[in-house]
């Protein structure tokens, strides 16, 4: 009995060994899956997304797709106006290749990378550091600038009263001296491989810390200027952009050699690549390429002036001081107020005491006639030149609403007929219809017919009653005035 015992108890023994030992095993074998799987996951956009967009695809869809950040250097809305360098440079870029703009915004450059492997947009045009690994990804074009990382941290609290090398001895000058210093950096930024290659190089740990993409590397210079962190690293350009508005951060401790800032492009698409470069080559050769530079990166008035404005996309979310009155004007057109808003941009920049060479006055350019008619008496007051203008376009959208039935066409129609005057848009109308082209769609139909109005054979034509029409301001007109609109819509409520 004693001898079955112990043979049972022997028997248990081993069962629950190998028990072990293959859920060792299984465990292992998952470890190892996972591993894998996460490894395949940070190349898996690449593989994923066999995306073949170049030039040609490009230019056949007559629209050039930029994706950028939404921040105080790239791209942004002031007083009404899309600005930016990086949307500067893309819109010469777009006008070099004839083909319209169209700017997407991503969250992070992880999104970036996201979006341009999708084929959601034809390049990056951002402040990208190249590295090594971002080239195993996608094909940097030519360099615009260099800058190098530099360690953001905070002065003295008390260093306006103390003399410079007082302020020197509260500083980090070294490396060495941040071991063990939390430093917070952006998830997945080149400033992550750079502090740990700088690890290697002291050889000690240096405690990095990544903040979630959702966090932008401006939000983390707030919090170091703000005490919220001690450190964080930037590129040397964009932090000194910054210490602009927190005159207590300190940039002064490099931790890089100079890089390289460059666009990127998918790999698929050389011949895109190709036009980018002997573009940036001809550009960099104009003294314009350099000014646009020091307008957004080196002038300190024209920044710390943008970012104390309520007129600034990124605080303020205003776009002028006559939003609430467009709003209510709005509602009667059913329009959306920042289209409104667009198409007062295009006529006056929102300057109530402007007049053009015609003779058109006020913040909705009315002409003398016009303002009689709807019943103005001072055409230079704000309201009463808002509510005219508007109650023309309510106008206009009646004198289309049979013909143009869309209601997004119709509003192209009401706003070329503000422009030039509906009979102009009739006779293209006439002449669209009669040459074969859709005289119920604006774009790419009959604005074509409204720009030959000003070739004899076509004003002369016998459906024509109007005669001669310059319609390349008008046609300009209406385009700008709906992308003006897509970049309200990303920022502006």
């Amino acid at each position: 009995m004693e001898q079955i015992t112990d043979n049972f108890l022997s028997n248990k023994r081993f069962l629950l060994k190998l028990t072990i030992k293959i859920l060792l095993i299984i465990i292992s074998i998952q470890l190892l899956f996972s591993c894998t799987v996460e490894k395949k996951d940070s190349n898996i956009s690449q593989k994923k997304y066999n995306v073949k967009i170049d030039l040609p695809e490009i230019n056949s869809n007559k629209k050039l797709v930029a994706i950028t950040g939404y921040n105080a250097y790239s791209y942004f809305i002031y007083r009404g106006e899309p600005m930016g360098y990086e949307y500067e440079l893309l819109s010469r870029l777009a006008k070099h290749l004839d083909l319209e703009l169209e700017i997407k915004v991503a969250h992070s450059i992880d999104d970036m990378f996201d979006m341009l492997y999708k084929g959601e947009g034809d390049l990056i045009a951002y402040n990208l550091t190249v590295t090594k690994e971002r080239q195993k990804s996608i094909v940097f074009a030519q360099h615009h600038t260099t800058t190098k990382q530099v360690l953001v941290q905070r002065k003295p609290e008390n260093w306006r009263k103390m003399k410079l090398h007082e302020i020197d001895k509260k500083l980090i000058h070294s490396p060495i001296d941040l071991i063990g210093e939390k430093i917070n950096v952006i998830q997945g930024s080149s400033y992550v491989g750079r502090l740990k290659n700088l690890s290697e190089e002291i050889g000690d740990d240096l405690n990095i810390t990544e903040a979630p993409d959702s966090v932008t590397s401006e939000n983390l210079i707030a919090q170091v200027a703000n005490g919220e962190i001690d450190y964080s690293v930037n590129d040397e350009n964009i932090a000194k952009l910054l210490q602009f508005q927190y005159p207590i951060l300190d940039i002064s401790m490099a931790i890089s050699l100079p890089q390289r800032i460059a666009w990127g492009v998918r790999k698929k698409s050389p011949l895109l690549l190709e036009e980018i470069n002997n573009w940036l080559s001809k550009m960099k050769k104009k003294t314009e390429y350099y000014v646009i530079y020091k307008k957004y990166f080196e002038s300190r008035h024209s920044f710390r002036r943008r970012i104390n404005s309520e007129y600034f996309s990124l605080t303020g979310g205003s776009i002028s001081v006559y939003d609430d009155l467009i709003k209510e004007y709005s509602n009667s057109l059913y329009w959306d107020w920042r289209l409104l808003a667009s198409l007062i941009y295009q006529e006056s920049q929102f300057h109530p005491d402007k007049t053009s060479w015609a003779g058109a006055r006020g913040l909705m350019q009315l002409m003398p006639a016009t303002a009689k008619q709807f019943g103005v008496i001072n055409i230079t007051n704000v309201h009463q030149n808002v509510d005219a203008g508007v109650k023309y376009l309510g106008w206009l959208n009646k004198y289309w609403e049979n013909e143009i039935t869309d209601s997004t066409e119709r509003i192209k129609f009401v706003m070329a007929s503000y422009n030039i005057g509906y009979g102009h848009i009739e006779d293209a109308r006439k002449l669209a219809q009669k040459y074969g082209a859709n005289h119920y769609v604006w774009k790419d139909n009959v604005e074509l017919y409204l720009l030959k109005k000003s070739d004899p054979k076509f004003y002369n034509d016998p459906v024509v009653r109007n005669g001669y029409a310059r319609g390349t301001e008008t046609v300009k007109y209406v385009s700008e005035i709906f992308e003006r609109y897509e970049h309200y819509q990303q920022f502006i409520e």
